[in-house]
């Protein structure tokens, strides 16, 4: 056989498009288009019913800017970054270091254990700590009551002090789990000579932890810094299964200000400008993340 009339797999680029056609249309279809009819509605003044749209520019911006319920929405968006972001980055890799540093019998379980609440639906996730908080029968309150700590004993869900910060703790509950694999995976590619070095030259754990572990673990956290980021700023599932933005507006998150404002208020323009500001936003930080993480890992070389 000549080897000139030989077909490869891929050796054609037309080939390769081929290939990535069937996918690229269904991606096209379910994403991109339904992206560019969301911006295309936010400059249309529309009940989401009706057939006629009546053009109005860019007055849903500008509604939107002034809007305090946007403000307090996003602001609450914020204050999840902590909660989805922060907290389960120190999280994953204390729990990292602590499943490698040393041998540790059951370590697959563990592993196993602690990702598994990022594999359960959102939803069943809320429902079961909606009943965790439950303010009579919930185990936490049971649990404070049986320890003697009565006193502390909160309607968690429905406190204007306490709501923000038990969904978020519910978002940390979540989030820790893919921090700590992502870490793990990570400590793999890092040499244990760096940490021999560094005992022979006295360093303590901690200093290892700091001068070597999380040098080497930046690119990971840059996308652990990412991926959390984005799930704290889109955030909606969680939230409407358990406190539905409340009580009052002290739970409410921008993603489900967009429901309300397209299925309750049949605000559609609105609500695609809510939608379309939220997607910029989410896309700047994420840009400015991974270039900041870039810039630090060249500079570090």
């Amino acid at each position: 056989m000549n080897n000139k009339n030989r077909a490869y797999p891929g050796e054609s680029k037309w080939k390769g498009w081929v290939y990535l056609l069937p996918a690229f249309l269904v991606y096209f279809v379910f994403t991109l288009l339904p992206i560019l009819e969301t911006v295309r509605s936010s400059f249309y003044q529309w009940d989401g019913i009706s057939k006629s749209k009546t053009w109005i520019g860019l007055e849903n911006y500008s509604s939107l800017f002034s809007d305090s319920l946007f403000l307090r929405a996003f602001t609450n968006n914020l204050i999840f970054i902590l909660f989805y972001s922060i907290i389960p980055i120190l999280l994953g890799l204390l729990l990292a270091s602590l499943l490698t540093r040393q041998s540790i019998p059951g370590f697959n379980f563990f592993r196993t254990v602690l990702f598994l609440p990022q594999v359960i639906s959102m939803v069943v996730v809320g429902v079961v700590w909606r009943w965790m908080f439950n303010p009579t029968s919930g185990p936490i309150n049971l649990f404070l009551s049986a320890v003697g700590l009565e006193q502390f004993r909160q309607a968690w869900l429905g406190s204007f002090q306490w709501a923000l910060p038990a969904v978020g703790s519910i978002g940390t509950w979540v989030q820790y789990g893919f921090c700590m694999v992502l870490f793990l995976a990570g400590m793999q590619r890092i040499s244990q000579e760096y940490y021999e070095a560094s005992s022979l030259d006295g360093a303590n754990s901690f200093n290892q932890f700091i001068h070597i572990t999380i040098p080497g673990l930046r690119s990971e956290i840059g996308v652990a810094l990412i991926t959390t980021t984005i799930a704290a700023l889109r955030v909606f599932d969680l939230v409407y299964t358990t406190t539905r933005g409340g009580p009052g507006e002290s739970t409410l998150v921008t993603g489900f200000l967009i429901y309300r404002s397209a299925f309750l208020n049949n605000k559609m323009g609105y609500a695609a400008a809510l939608a379309t500001v939220l997607t910029i936003i989410i896309l700047s930080l994420s840009l400015l993340i991974r270039r900041y993480m870039s810039e630090r890992s060249e500079t570090s070389k």
